[in-house]
């Protein structure tokens, strides 16, 4: 399913994500419109499966096309004939569950086109299609596909694209709406921004029955529809965007049928994770086997950890300074291969599983800690760094500059270690050290040679 990229928190959050060391580029002019200067913040955000969503949506009153959820081509079989029955439509519409975009194009390893497939009523085509694609994963985001979506067909006259998102530039959440559904919306923005309609809404105040009526009207749809297309966009805003925290909720096609049923065919949420503590329920239905194994045992241990195509592993107490370590590792000609924040209350137990995170990325040549000791004590960090190094018998080089609480005891603790350790007090030195062991290894893993470091270095 599309989902549009505006000039809003979306495409800020979107970009830090994948590409936060470009979007925290020294705060100069090249920074993005609306992200806020150099104050883009690492946060994440829950996806849950397409028919998790539309479980959601029926639950608080919107229609949606009635649906099974299936593990095998025989529960395909037997969905289709069940929903046939009720329906007395023998087509049903199959939809890969897998947490990628662009599902809808996507090609399986069985060389089949398509996560969104139109079946009709036959017990070999079922069995077929359930066969080539139970076993298979999407190519491009490579993600496994172990159950899929049986759904009614229903035959529509109208599609809409419709989400509510959250937009710096209004201050809160927005209304997003096109008469062009079903379609990628990142286009329609592109081609033609006049088709997007945006009806901010004041977060204190709420949403009102206007403003629903005046999105469903521009989005399109017939004078006997409008009233419970309004309806349904109240109810998304306040019965789940609200309710459950959302940060995004996206449906693309929201339709109307050849007898004026307005139905969600299609849903797509996000809910912000800082609000895991009160949404249980939601956050249980996280579904890991769709993420990086990596971001499974970050969250595990409690670490804010983001994979990047770099080839310097940081370890750094601190999003403000984890920005700043990814900067100049860039300045000095270096690319960063993480974003990984232990806070400010780490243990040396954590520290430690932070090394085992780093070092798992095959392509990390060199590791920087930057560590400012403030709450955290440097004394602790030392001794996970010292721990992890032991237990992991490293072969990468690892660069240090600790300062703050403890500092000595710290020093002492890696001087004493008889690890291959190398201290720095400057920030600025640690990285031009660093970068440079890092194209040593690059340049002698290139060439086949085992590069080994050996301290204290001899003067």
């Amino acid at each position: 399913m599309a989902t549009l990229v505006f000039r809003s928190g979306r495409l800020a959050e979107k970009l830090a994500l994948k590409n936060a060391y470009k979007v925290l580029s020294v705060c100069n002019n090249t920074l993005l419109p609306n992200v806020g200067g150099c104050q883009v913040q690492q946060k994440r955000n829950l996806s849950i499966h397409e028919h998790m969503s539309m479980e959601l949506l029926r639950d608080a009153g919107i229609a949606v096309p009635r649906f099974h959820v299936a593990k095998s081509a025989d529960e395909v079989y037997a969905n289709a004939k069940e929903l046939a029955k009720l329906t007395g439509i023998p087509d049903v519409v199959i939809k890969a569950q897998v947490l990628a975009g662009g599902r809808g194009k996507g090609t399986w390893n069985s060389g089949l086109k398509g996560g969104v497939k139109l079946v009709y009523s036959n017990e070999n085509s079922f069995k077929l299609w359930g066969h080539h694609n139970m076993r298979n994963c999407i190519k491009g985001e490579g993600r496994i596909c172990q159950k899929v979506m049986v759904v009614e067909r229903l035959y529509i006259r109208r599609e809409f694209y419709f989400a509510i998102t959250l937009e710096r530039s209004f201050g809160g959440p927005v209304l997003v709406g096109s008469s062009q559904g079903g379609v990628n919306i990142e286009e329609v923005a592109a081609e033609n921004p006049s088709a997007i309609i945006k009806e901010p809404i004041d977060i204190e105040v709420g949403i009102s029955k206007a403003q629903a009526l005046f999105v469903a009207q521009q989005m399109g749809f017939s004078k006997n529809a409008l009233d419970k297309a309004s309806d349904y966009i109240m109810k998304m805003y306040t019965d789940i965007f609200l309710k459950y925290d959302a940060s995004m909720l996206e449906i693309n096609p929201m339709v109307e049928d050849n007898s004026g049923i307005v139905y969600c065919m299609d849903a797509k949420i996000n809910f912000d994770d800082n609000a895991a503590y009160r949404q249980k329920k939601i956050f249980a239905l996280r579904d890991w086997s769709q993420e990086d194994e990596r971001d499974y045992r970050a969250s595990k241990a409690d670490l804010n950890y983001i994979a990047l195509d770099g080839s310097i592993g940081c370890l750094v107490n601190g999003a403000g300074l984890a920005m700043a370590t990814m900067d100049i590792i860039k300045l000095h000609g270096g690319t960063p291969a993480n974003f990984l924040d232990v806070g400010g209350g780490a243990t040396a137990q954590q520290v430690t599983e932070a090394f085992k995170l780093i070092t798992s990325d095959t392509r990390v040549n060199a590791i920087l800690v930057n560590i400012f000791g403030g709450i955290m004590r440097c004394d602790v960090i030392a001794q996970g760094i010292v721990a992890a190094a032991e237990q992991l018998s490293m072969k990468v080089p690892i660069v240090v500059r600790l300062q703050g609480t403890r500092v000595d005891d710290a020093k002492a603790i890696i001087a004493h270690s008889g690890m291959k350790i190398i201290a720095c007090d400057n920030l600025d030195e640690a990285a031009k050290m660093v970068v440079k062991l890092s194209n040593i290894v690059t340049l002698a893993r290139e060439a086949s040679v085992d590069v080994k470091f050996e301290l204290p270095l001899s003067s």
